[in-house]
Order: C-alpha cells, then sequence, then structure tokens
C-alpha cells in the first residue's frame, strides 16, 4: 500500500482518537438544521442513562441562564421539563420530554438557549447502546422554524455547545468530574 494511503489512514485513526464527542452539522438550510454527536462511554447504559438524567451533574454553567448548573433538574418521564431555577423565584424550561426509555432513549423536544427567542422548535433524540467496553450515545438535534435571516448560521454554534455538553457527560462518567477532558478550555 502506498505511503499516502497510510498517512490518510493515520490521521483518521488520529482525528478519532482525539475527539472524545464526534461532531458534524447534518444539514442546514434557510429554515433549519440537524446536528449530530457521538462519543463513546466507558460504562453499561444504564449508569450513562442514570447520568444523563442529570444535567445538573454535568452540564456546562456557562450554558445556563443562571451560570449554575446546579440549577437544572431534568423530570425524566413523558411530559416532564429539563428546567432551570432562576433567581427571585424565575424559571427556564428548556425542553420537554417525549419519550423516556431508561438505559436506552431520552427525546425531548424545544429550542435551547437562545434559539427559544426564535420562532423555532427542535426535537433533540439521545440514543444509548451497548459497545465494546461500554455505550456508544448517538445524538441528533433538529431545529427548524423561521428567522428572518435563515437559520444556517446556527448550526455550527449549536453543533459546537453540544459537543462540549457530551464531551462533559463523558468526562463526568469516567473521572467523576465534567471538566477534566476539558483542560483549560472554555466550557
Amino acid at each position: 500500500m502506498s505511503r499516502l494511503f497510510h498517512a490518510v489512514i493515520g490521521f483518521l485513526v488520529a482525528s478519532v482518537l482525539a475527539c472524545p464527542a464526534c461532531a458534524a452539522v447534518a444539514d442546514s438550510a434557510a429554515n433549519g438544521f440537524s446536528v449530530t454527536e457521538s462519543v463513546h462511554i466507558a460504562a453499561p447504559p444504564d449508569k450513562v442513562y442514570g447520568e444523563l438524567v442529570h444535567p445538573s451533574q454535568w452540564w456546562s454553567p456557562a450554558h445556563t441562564f443562571s451560570k449554575s448548573a446546579a440549577n437544572l433538574s431534568l423530570d425524566a418521564r413523558a411530559g416532564g421539563c429539563w428546567c432551570e431555577t432562576l433567581p427571585d423565584g424565575g424559571s427556564a424550561q428548556h425542553l420537554i420530554v417525549y419519550a423516556a426509555v431508561p438505559g436506552k432513549t431520552l427525546v425531548l423536544r424545544g429550542a435551547l438557549g437562545p434559539l427559544q427567542g426564535l420562532g423555532v422548535d427542535g426535537a433533540l433524540r439521545i440514543d444509548l447502546r451497548p459497545g465494546g467496553d461500554g455505550t456508544d450515545v448517538a445524538v441528533t438535534y433538529n431545529v427548524g422554524g423561521y428567522l428572518k435571516d435563515g437559520l444556517a448560521s446556527w448550526a455550527a454554534p449549536v453543533d459546537e455547545v453540544l459537543g462540549v455538553q457530551f464531551d462533559r457527560l463523558k468526562a463526568q462518567i469516567e473521572t467523576g468530574s465534567p471538566d477534566e477532558t476539558l483542560k483549560g478550555a472554555q466550557p
């Protein structure tokens, strides 16, 4: 085989190993976008699900309205709320649970963060599958709706934020600290 082939294979392997949560903008257009994340977590699906439904333990405080992940809660049942308590008795609804299958799937609806003020809605699906020495986590967030200048430019920033969150989930489960893999990077 050629040196070029081996160099390309080496680069791809290094890229995969350097990417705890691999992300991609699957599609983007004026009327919406789809982003995907995938991460392998060295723990069984039931343990991953158990941590997943406690975002106060792993979600980045920088991506909350209150700047404190401790204010997040998730009622993991159909109709349940991924909510945040705010100062002075305030609150924010981030997502609503549409389906919760412990150890397997969590499906939520809503517009995260700054998308809440726009004419959009989203569907966040998180699937857990046994794989190798742990769990393969597949995340898809589809967002659609209306924005005067279109939604295509929102895809990459949303993808980046979700990638950080699932890196943090992996770190929380594998090391006991969601900040462990960030090594000084902005959460």
